[in-house]
């Protein structure tokens, strides 16, 4: 894979093969942080889970005390008295089986999708196009409730989802180059804490094998993981 000439120049500055105590490890990444626009750090978590297996999955949400640094639109599925909580708390979109054939046509200006769960029939309907997306509701991230003021407030304040992918990596947003080392540094452990907590009984062995933190266009900077357990 070919690289520009900065992210080559940001590979020099530091060793990256090192692991980096998590205070170093987000000094260095702030540094590398060096486009013109305000670019996401995100951590790449690679677990000794074995996703192919129910029991070794992980699904769950956290929200971040700093929240991400990106504005986030809500659409929320819900009707009558639920619809109008969902307005009220500030949800960009609401509404119910009208919006199927919407998306179904390509329509897709929002970020997060929450459900009450008498909803849930209609959006299943568009499981095909939600789901590879990843925007499909789930109770265990707390999308589908009934509860939906709670649910835009957390969303809102920078509630994230971390998820295993199909190579057993959790990729998340931990916020902008913008932030400061403290910020960063509490919503990285917040999400580490919340991974750490949802480890399946399963799982045997090492459980946190790799996590690296990465800005948008940089080089990533490897965490000893020892340390964060």
């Amino acid at each position: 894979m070919k690289h520009g000439k900065k992210y080559v120049e940001a590979l020099k500055s530091y060793d990256k093969l090192a692991q980096y105590d998590k205070e170093e490890a987000i000094a260095l990444v702030k540094k590398l942080s060096t486009a013109k626009f305000d670019e996401t750090i995100e951590a790449h978590i690679r677990t000794g889970c074995d996703g192919r297996h129910a029991d070794q999955q992980i699904r769950g949400a956290v929200v971040l005390p700093h929240g991400t640094g990106k504005q986030v639109r809500v659409l929320v599925f819900a009707k009558a008295a639920k619809a109008d909580e969902a307005e009220a708390a500030g949800a960009e979109f609401v509404g119910a089986e009208e919006l199927v054939p919407k998306i179904q046509g390509g329509w897709l200006d929002f970020d997060v999708v929450v459900a009450t769960p008498d909803m849930m029939g209609v959006v299943g309907r568009l499981g095909r196009v939600l789901g590879p997306k990843g925007l499909m509701p789930n109770p265990k991230a707390g999308t589908v409730t009934m509860d939906v003021t709670k649910a835009v407030n957390d969303i809102k304040a920078g509630k994230i989802e971390y998820r295993l992918d199909k190579t057993n990596i959790i990729h998340v947003p931990i916020g902008k180059a913008s932030f400061t080392e403290e910020q960063l540094a509490d919503n990285f452990q917040t999400l580490m804490d919340a991974i750490i907590k949802a480890k399946p009984s399963a799982v045997k062995g090492q459980f946190l094998k790799s996590v690296t933190i990465a800005p948008t266009m940089g080089p990533g900077v490897k965490v000893n993981p020892m340390k964060l357990s």
